[in-house]
């Protein structure tokens, strides 16, 4: 049978990293692709305790609940987010979702009409492009550096294309890790401000942070509850098969993202909700968080040593200060989308940095994950792809 698909299926994509990921499931692939927390470390006995909790409250627990989610654990979220400084909103002011994924697409629901411009980073998240793509909204990528977007280029787009969104990642970005300095945050908020323009932080990563004697103010603790709309997860910090995200922000958008999740899923996993709250009560999470932080930092360091020692030529990283991922700029010769296939068949797989650019790609660039793979793994993975790499750096045949 030929079906009729509509018109706007032209637009979606699959996820390159996932497309990966089939590639690399099998057990002999050392794989820096996906962008996975550690199971090992999963708090396997506090969610048990916590889906126990649940039952015990007997079979109300199991019935339909409110679009926008268990009314505890939203207020659990508001005294969580006030501790980043995030205090201008109460709990009809947040929404629980499936993930914070959901978020971006109900978000551009109820925000982009085909069009529409929506400004992001360069790079930015591979999925949330998908998204805005999807609802054929025009993405465009405002010049970035490690300190967050330039300035001149965000005031210049902000001319020329009157965006009517804009949408970050300002701390431990995805892909890049980088963590936008307090300046640029302001410097985003007046000219978002100054364009009657909302923005989208995305925030999944920033409880994984380093460098405790620092402080990376979310843009919603700057904002005055109308300019800035938050999302955040328990993916990365609890566990992300319990796939529960929130968002806050203006309760006008809030009402009209309830909307539009009516008409998709009613509301997300109630259970999932309450066990959550659960955890939240009964369980360290700060302390388990803390465990991760120890962790992920000490593999970190182990994959930046192993880059320090193979003394690459072209090869550029900042060290990250949190979050996931570690951004790599080799020479500009060499094509990491083309340099994959030998990778893989060497043993050892990455994310090619192509797809997380909307304009102009830097096709010498590639992300790597460090929290999954044991040290062990990082180790021998990590010497696999820099031999490749020298190899290619030295007599390059994988051009751009």
């Amino acid at each position: 049978m030929k079906y009729a698909f509509a018109k706007r299926i032209r637009h979606l994509q699959s996820s390159a990293i996932r497309d990966i990921l089939k590639v690399v499931g099998r057990g002999d692939i050392i794989s820096f692709a996906g962008g996975l927390p550690d199971d090992e470390l999963f708090p396997i006995e506090g969610i048990e305790e916590s889906f126990a909790k649940v039952f015990e409250s007997g079979k109300k627990s199991l019935q339909y609940t409110e679009t926008e989610g268990y009314l505890p654990l939203r207020e659990v979220i508001l005294e969580r987010m006030s501790r980043k400084g995030i205090t201008s909103y109460s709990a009809e002011n947040v929404m629980l979702t499936t993930g914070s994924q959901q978020v971006i697409d109900l978000f551009s629901r109820v925000m982009l009409n085909p069009g529409d411009v929506i400004l992001t980073e360069d790079p930015t998240y591979l999925a949330a492009l998908q998204v805005f793509k999807s609802y054929e909204a025009k993405v465009v990528a405002v010049a970035s550096d490690d300190n967050g977007m330039l300035p001149d280029d965000l005031e210049r787009k902000m001319k020329q294309y009157k965006p009517k969104a804009i949408y970050v990642v300002p701390t431990f970005s995805n892909p890049a890790g980088r963590v936008w300095s307090l300046e640029r945050r302001q410097q985003l908020l007046s000219q978002a401000e100054k364009g009657n323009v909302i923005i989208l932080e995305d925030d999944p990563y920033g409880d994984i942070q380093f460098r405790q004697d620092e402080t990376y103010t979310p843009l919603a603790a700057l904002d005055d509850g109308t300019q800035v709309l938050y999302t955040s997860t328990f993916s990365k910090t609890a566990v992300p098969a319990l796939r529960t995200g929130w968002v806050a922000g203006p309760f006008q958008v809030i009402r009209m993202m309830a909307q539009a999740k009516q008409a998709n899923d009613l509301h997300s996993n109630s259970l999932s909700q309450q066990a959550l709250y659960q955890l939240c009560m009964h369980f360290d999470l700060d302390a388990h968080i803390q465990q991760l932080i120890r962790v992920y930092e000490s593999r970190m360091n182990m994959m930046v040593h192993c880059i320090e020692q193979a003394n690459i030529e072209g090869l550029r990283f900042v060290k990250p200060k949190g979050g996931m991922f570690l951004w790599l700029e080799l020479a500009p010769e060499i094509n990491t989308t083309a340099l994959l296939p030998e990778a893989v068949e060497a043993g050892v797989a990455y994310v090619p940095g192509e797809p997380f650019y909307a304009d102009v790609a830097q096709k010498n660039t590639m992300r790597l994950n460090y929290t999954h793979a044991t040290p062990e793994k990082i180790e021998h993975g990590m010497g696999l792809l820099l031999d490749l790499l020298k190899e290619k750096s030295k007599n390059p045949h994988i051009f751009s």
